[in-house]
């Protein structure tokens, strides 16, 4: 493929194979297998190969029309279709050969009219009818395939997509999924990979950073894969490597007992905050942390805690509320001590369970002006932030945490719902671990950046 350098109106030579790993070079004119998996740990570059080989396919095949695909609207323009926009460059392309439209959400070649549709499948039936009435639809790419099975109807909703491509298309046709494996081998999505791998009509690719070549990724981000090996070769093996690894019963396995603080001083901590997880027979606890500014590492403080089921004494909300405000003021008392004359630390925020709102009016009825946020439950996010802050050695908890130490050992996921794929914490013995969990959420934006930057981000 040759472009003009507009500077100096050169011909650019680009080859596909000096931007395409070797591993996926066989696929760009496979005509055997019409469906095509390819799974990939951490910067395996399968999301810019796919990108580069939508572009060139409108380029370099006439009458050809594609579908990007993801199970919602909403996540397209920020990954896919960035993705594929940049393949313009890579390629040696100029953007103002392209018209690039974002409602709808379409790229169109203008030397030959074809065009890239990108599109959800928010429903089953979504994309019924979409039919491109004047050119053959060649290929169509389901990105991030897990949240098919993971949120859509899993296989169901993959063979009404290729039926609805399919039909009528005598000529060439293939389909591309996307994905990075889940850390159960048994989950739905590679359950399906399975049965599809037995068919002629399908072949599987797998691939990894050390399938790349180090002059793409950069010294840096070999040395943060390096980095994450050592601090938690399973967590390195799923997120780098992209291997089923399966899922440790307890949920903080690189928890480690070096990992409880004796320290006494908490004058350097910033970003002070109580988390709150209510029960009424269940416990009720309130954790604090903070982040030490020399350290940089977030450290724990104390804890409070109740439980109406082991004390045979249930509290009310309004008693609950009293403790709080006496607890509150022990952390403040704390954080201050040994300030020698300089300016007092506030608590910066509160992080309550959503759905303890009585209780949280409770507590702003006698402490007027506190300021209180609902925490985020999103459970697997909080967890696997929360793994990645103790893998890193960034998280500590206090030795007068005490029920906190105690449930890290008894926090674990359902093993019958393992076996099935599913991670699903069991919802006892977890009152402190989710007060924990409350907290990272709440000041996940400053500890984040504790983190090397590839880790920065979500999986």
């Amino acid at each position: 493929m040759t472009c003009k350098n507009k500077k100096d109106r050169k011909i650019k030579q680009i080859n596909l194979s000096d931007i395409i790993i070797p591993k996926y070079q066989p696929l760009v004119n496979d005509k055997v297998h019409m469906h095509k998996i390819i799974d990939s740990g951490r910067a395996g570059t399968k999301s810019s190969f796919i990108a580069i080989l939508v572009i060139y396919m409108i380029v370099a095949i006439p009458d050809t029309a594609v579908v990007v695909m993801r199970k919602h609207h909403n996540k397209l323009r920020k990954t896919v279709f960035k993705e594929v926009i940049r393949a313009i460059k890579r390629l040696g392309l100029n953007k103002s050969k392209f018209e690039i439209k974002m409602s709808p959400m379409q790229i169109t070649y203008k030397k030959n009219g074809n065009v890239v549709y990108f599109t959800g499948s928010d429903s089953i039936d979504d994309t019924k009818g979409m039919i491109d009435e004047e050119r053959k639809i060649r290929l169509v790419v389901l990105d991030e395939l897990t949240e098919f099975f993971d949120k859509g109807e899993g296989e169901d909703e993959l063979t009404n997509i290729e039926a609805t491509f399919v039909r009528g298309n005598d000529e060439f046709f293939e389909m591309y999924y996307l994905f990075n494996p889940p850390k159960s081998a048994n989950a739905p999505i590679m359950r399906w990979v399975k049965r599809m791998e037995k068919r002629d009509d399908c072949i599987h690719v797998h691939s990894d950073y050390t399938d790349v070549p180090e002059s793409w990724l950069g010294k840096k981000l070999i040395q943060a894969a390096e980095a994450m090996k050592n601090a938690n070769e399973v967590l390195y093996n799923w997120l780098w490597l992209g291997l089923c690894v399966g899922t440790p019963e307890t949920v903080y396995y690189m928890f480690k007992e070096s990992m409880i603080s004796k320290n006494d001083d908490f004058t350097k901590l910033i970003h002070v905050g109580i988390s709150i997880d209510y029960g009424q027979l269940n416990a009720t606890t309130y954790q604090a942390f903070g982040m030490n500014t020399e350290k940089l590492e977030v450290q724990g403080i104390d804890e409070y805690y109740h439980s109406g089921r082991d004390s045979g004494f249930q509290k009310t909300p309004s008693e609950y509320a009293r403790d709080f405000k006496n607890f509150y003021e022990h952390i403040e008392n704390m954080i201050n001590s040994n300030r020698n004359g300089l300016s007092r630390k506030k608590i910066e925020a509160v992080f309550i369970d959503p759905s303890a709102r009585g209780l949280a009016e409770e507590i702003r009825r006698i402490m007027p002006g506190i300021r209180i946020v609902p925490a985020n439950n999103k459970v697997a996010l909080g967890i696997e932030r929360t793994q990645k802050m103790f893998s890193f050695f960034k998280l500590f908890i206090n030795y007068r945490q005490e029920h906190l130490i105690d449930e890290m050992d008894i926090y674990k996921y359902n093993t019958d719902l393992l076996e099935k794929g599913k991670e699903e914490v069991i919802k006892t013995n977890d009152h402190c671990c989710d007060a924990m969990r409350y907290y990272i959420m709440g000041f996940w934006k400053y500890f984040k950046m504790l983190l090397p930057v590839t880790e920065r981000g979500d999986k």
